[in-house]
């Protein structure tokens, strides 16, 4: 192996590690960040939905939530369709 093989081969190695820690060991950490979420969720939890829908969990099962919204309409959504946890006000 000459050391333009052995260049190149040691090029495309870094560009794979590279890729690895810029796009997808931070994709698994926001997986399993969304995961750890829709699995500590309870009733009388606030979210917000990736769909901008602020709400009140009323009731839960394995796959789907019941969240209340202001105008009280209740709406059935996936566990996953949870983006976050809305903060308490300071008080």
């Amino acid at each position: 192996m000459n050391s333009t093989t052995a260049l190149t081969w040691g090029f495309l190695a870094l560009m794979v590690v590279i890729f690895y820690f810029l796009l997808i060991r931070p994709q698994q950490k926001r997986q399993q960040n969304q995961a750890k979420l829709a699995s500590d969720l309870k009733t009388g939890d606030k979210i917000i939905t990736w769909s901008g829908i602020y709400g009140e969990i009323t009731s839960l099962d394995e796959e789907t939530i019941v969240i209340r919204v202001e105008s009280g309409t209740t709406i059935r959504i996936a566990r996953m369709a949870v983006a976050q946890k809305q903060n308490e006000p300071a008080k």
